[in-house]
């Protein structure tokens, strides 16, 4: 458990100084003079080159651990971070912004790997889920407001580059304080010669319905969407300020959920299931200008997510059958991406011909539709090949 703080405390410190860009970098491309459609191009491109980073860490992470590609990523976005704070255009930012997408897709399917490797326990797993979850909550309830108070104070440049040193010296303490676990991954070993050896049908040896997947992407889709729309709120540094509140609310929703203890003796897929429902109406409700401040309603947004995500792989774990934790994490991951992707190139190409909140609320409800048909199609699988 010694290696879980640690991991904790060097994901903390990445997340703050990830999620602390977040309401700085729309207004930094406007400067730069890139329009709206521009900057759901960036932001899309960033999720995009997530893709072929996830497709590497799938397998590489089952294979040769998870603490060379957690130094790796967080080495290499510190780097980029650097070079961004010297930008002169919006067509440099975008291609670091390319390459940034590409090196961080390896730093969450490789921790949540690793977490799930240090015990097999399914309520152990659950609480060290919730721990990253409270962790990147944690992180993202100060930093975005942290990240617009630095900008207000020392300028974009300045900000960018104390924001890569960060990630460049935690990636280096990582070096010497994570420990790869090995246990299960010889565990995975022994149960893939055992599918080869009984000759298991596919369905049984990946036992993860590909519907589950369509709600991580409806879902970052949505988080794409309202990372793309607050930020454009912002034409001040005061204004930029109070995105960055605006963000800080939706993790403190987050935070207040994850607390709540009591939710674990919830059925997994039925917290994913609600959660998603109930975050499908709240967007609706900010689509259609319902009568409640929009602080709240972000706040609606965060308790949602905070059930959400935490249940969420619980569920994979659950479904994956207890092996090969990096490839299941890693199309988690590639989900997400594509959903991200989606999301702002969508908002930044139809937002002056319908809210995008309603585009968040059609791919979630789509999504909710669709997740409970993933236990008929498992039930149905096992029924044929018994």
């Amino acid at each position: 458990m010694k290696t879980a703080v640690w991991l904790y405390l060097f994901l903390f410190i990445a997340f703050f100084d990830l999620h602390a860009q977040y309401p700085i970098l729309t207004p930094f491309a406007i400067s730069l003079g890139a329009a709206p459609s521009f900057i759901g191009l960036m932001m899309g491109m960033y999720s995009i080159t997530h893709l072929p980073g996830n497709l590497i860490a799938g397998f590489s992470v089952d294979r040769y651990g998870s603490r060379f590609f957690i130094v790796f990523s967080l080495l290499a976005a510190g780097v980029v971070l650097l070079f961004q704070s010297h930008v002169t255009n919006p067509w440099q930012l975008l291609l670091l912004r390319s390459i940034s997408g590409f090196v961080l897709a390896f730093l969450s399917p490789a921790c949540l790997a690793l977490l799930a490797k240090m015990t097999s326990d399914r309520t152990e797993q659950g609480k060290l889920m919730a721990g990253n979850g409270l962790v990147h909550t944690l992180a993202s309830v100060v930093s975005p407001a942290a990240g617009a108070y630095l900008v207000a104070k020392i300028g974009f440049a300045t900000a960018f580059t104390l924001l890569g040193w960060i990630l460049i010296v935690t990636s280096v303490c990582a070096i010497f304080f994570i420990k790869d676990i090995r246990a299960n991954a010889e565990q995975s070993k022994s149960m893939s010669k055992l599918e080869k050896k009984e000759k298991l049908p596919l369905e049984q040896a990946v036992p993860i319905p590909w519907l589950v997947y369509m709600l991580p992407v409806a879902l970052s889709c949505a988080q794409g969407i309202l990372s793309f729309e607050l930020p454009l709120m912002a034409k001040t540094q005061e204004a930029m300020m109070t995105t960055g509140l605006l963000f800080s609310v939706v993790s403190i929703g987050a935070l207040v959920t994850l607390s709540m203890l009591f939710l674990n003796r919830v059925s997994a897929y039925q917290r994913t299931l609600w959660g998603s429902l109930v975050l499908a109406i709240i967007y609706f409700g900010i689509a259609s200008n319902f009568p409640a401040p929009l602080m709240v309603m972000l706040l609606f947004v965060g308790m949602a997510k905070g059930v959400i995500l935490p249940a969420l792989s619980i569920l994979l774990i659950e479904l994956s059958g207890g092996a090969r934790y990096g490839r299941t994490f890693s199309v988690l991951s590639i989900a997400f991406s594509v959903g991200a992707f989606i999301g702002p190139m969508a908002a930044g190409q139809l937002r002056d011909h319908v809210s995008p909140y309603y585009i968040a609320f059609i791919a979630l409800m789509i999504a909710v539709t669709f997740l409970p048909l993933h236990t008929w199609k498992r039930h149905s699988s096992r029924t044929h090949f018994s």
